[in-house]
């Protein structure tokens, strides 16, 4: 990144999602290199039940229900949920395309903070919640 600071508060929603989009990606692959899954269509396969934007819409909704997002999360999730980004793919609806760019949005903004403990604890809760809602209750969190 360039010497110039980023104003990470001031950054567009859209913005926001894009990084984390990246980073949520990139720490899923991580997780399914580490389960032992090396062939790429499997990856690729795997990888959907994650970054979809219906599991994000999902782990949104978990975390809200679990309270597990602070104050300043909260205002992230719904400044990326109310961000108008002009498409949404064919494969889902608005409200869950736009909770998932929410969920990405707060991913990107604690990445670009450099609240990485932070980050790493939302990102291994959501993982693990996808894993659990995969085969039941394989393990707990």
């Amino acid at each position: 990144m360039s010497s110039s600071k980023l104003d990470v508060k001031q950054l567009n929603s859209l913005a926001l999602a894009y990084m984390g989009d990246a980073v949520f990606d990139l720490h899923v692959r991580r997780h399914l290199l580490v389960l032992g899954t090396v062939r790429p269509n499997q990856l690729h396969n795997k990888a959907k039940k994650y970054v979809s934007a219906k599991a994000q819409a999902q782990i949104v909704y978990y975390f809200k229900n679990e309270n597990f997002f602070t104050e300043e999360e909260e205002g992230v999730l719904r400044r990326g949920r109310n961000a108008k980004s002009g498409t949404v793919p064919k494969n889902t609806d608005v409200q869950t395309y736009r909770y998932s760019t929410a969920f990405e949005a707060v991913v990107g903004y604690l990445y670009l903070l450099g609240e990485e403990e932070r980050m790493m604890e939302l990102i291994t809760k959501a993982i693990s919640f996808v894993d659990e809602g995969e085969g039941g209750m394989n393990h707990g969190t």
